[in-house]
């Protein structure tokens, strides 16, 4: 396939992106955002555990 036929046909899906708007079912959404715990954090246990606050490399690069 040529340069300008591949240019062609991303520039084909490209436009369609940018003008596709596909039905948004906003109470779903809602539904979603509700149930979803904003607060809580799923990976702040492993950043507790994992994460020190000194820099253990600090030492070696003297």
């Amino acid at each position: 396939m040529g340069r300008g036929r591949q240019k062609a046909k991303h520039t084909k899906v490209a436009r369609e992106l940018k003008y596709f708007s596909p039905n948004t079912d906003l109470s779903q959404l809602e539904r979603e955002l509700a149930s979803s715990n904003s607060s809580a954090d799923p990976w702040a246990e492993y950043a507790e555990k994992y994460n020190d606050d000194e820099d253990d490399y600090s030492d070696e690069e003297e």
